[in-house]
C-alpha cells in the first residue's frame, strides 16, 4: 500500500509538473505578444518586430484604436468610434529602389475580419503600400465593408484582370491635400478590387503591380509592402491567424 501510495504521488507530481511547464509554456508565448493603442496626444505609432516593420494610425486620436504585434508578420486589432483608422504589418524599404530591382513578391493569409455591419462608414482588408517619385498609395482589396472605391464619383476604372481564377477591377482616384508618408499633400491611389471578397488566400502581389503599370500607372520607389485593415467612421476587430509578406528577391 505504502508503495502504492508513493508511485502514486509521484505521478501527480509528474502531472503537476507538466502542466506547470504548459502554463509557462503557453505565458511564455503571450509575452510575446505587444499590444499598443493610440493615445489622445499622438495619432501614430511605428516599429518593428522579428523583421516586419508595423504602422497603427488613427486620425485625430479619436475613438478606442489598438492592434497587438505577434510572433512573425502576425498582428491583430481593435477599433471603434474612430475617424480613420489604419492598422499595417508587413515588408518596409528605403525609398531608393523599384519593386522590380528588389525581387518579386508575394502574400499568404488568413484573417478572422469581423468589421461592423452597419451602414455608417466603411472598411478594407487589403494589401497595401506607398511608394515615392511617384507618390503613390496603392491597395489590393481582398474584402470590404459598406463602401468602396470604385462608388466613388471621381474613380477612374482602367481595366480588369484574372490572376488564378480570380478577378480584380482597377481603379486610379486623386487625393487632393489629404494624410501622406510625407505629410498633406496631393497624390494618386491605385486600387485592385477582388470581385469576389475572400479573407483568406494567396496573392502573387507584383502580377498586380505590373499590371497597373501596363496600364500606365506607373509605381515609384518602394516605402512598403504591407497587409492592412483599414476602418473609416466604424468599428470592428481583426486576427491574422496565418501571415506572411515575402519576396523572391532579384540577384
Amino acid at each position: 500500500m505504502d508503495y502504492i501510495m508513493r508511485k502514486t504521488n509521484i505521478l501527480k507530481g509528474k502531472y503537476l509538473l507538466f502542466g506547470l511547464f504548459l502554463v509557462l509554456f503557453f505565458n511564455e508565448n503571450s509575452l510575446n505578444a505587444q499590444k499598443v493603442c493610440i493615445e489622445n496626444n499622438k495619432d501614430q505609432i511605428v516599429g518593428s518586430k522579428d523583421g516586419f516593420r508595423y504602422e497603427l494610425w488613427n486620425q485625430y486620436a479619436k475613438g478606442h484604436a489598438c492592434m497587438t504585434i505577434s510572433d512573425g508578420a502576425l498582428f491583430s486589432g481593435e477599433w471603434s468610434d474612430i475617424e480613420n483608422y489604419l492598422a499595417r504589418r508587413g515588408l518596409s524599404y528605403d525609398k531608393k529602389r523599384n519593386h522590380q530591382e528588389i525581387g518579386d513578391f508575394y502574400a499568404k493569409y488568413d484573417c478572422d475580419y469581423n468589421p461592423s455591419e452597419g451602414k455608417n462608414g466603411n472598411s478594407y482588408l487589403s494589401v497595401y503600400g506607398w511608394t515615392v517619385e511617384p507618390l503613390i498609395e496603392y491597395y489590393i482589396i481582398e474584402d470590404w465593408r459598406n463602401w468602396v472605391s470604385y462608388m466613388s464619383p471621381d474613380a477612374t476604372f482602367k481595366g480588369s484582370f484574372d490572376i488564378n481564377g480570380s478577378i480584380y477591377d482597377i481603379y486610379t482616384k486623386t487625393r487632393v491635400e489629404k494624410p501622406s508618408i510625407v505629410g498633406i499633400t496631393t497624390f494618386e491611389q491605385y486600387f485592385s478590387i477582388r470581385r469576389e471578397k475572400r479573407n483568406k488566400g494567396s496573392i502573387h502581389i507584383s502580377d498586380h503591380f505590373n499590371k497597373w503599370e501596363s496600364f500606365g500607372m506607373n509605381m515609384g520607389k518602394l516605402h512598403e509592402v504591407s497587409f492592412v485593415v483599414e476602418g473609416y467612421k466604424s468599428s470592428g476587430s481583426f486576427n491574422f491567424k496565418e501571415l506572411d509578406v515575402f519576396v523572391n528577391r532579384n540577384k
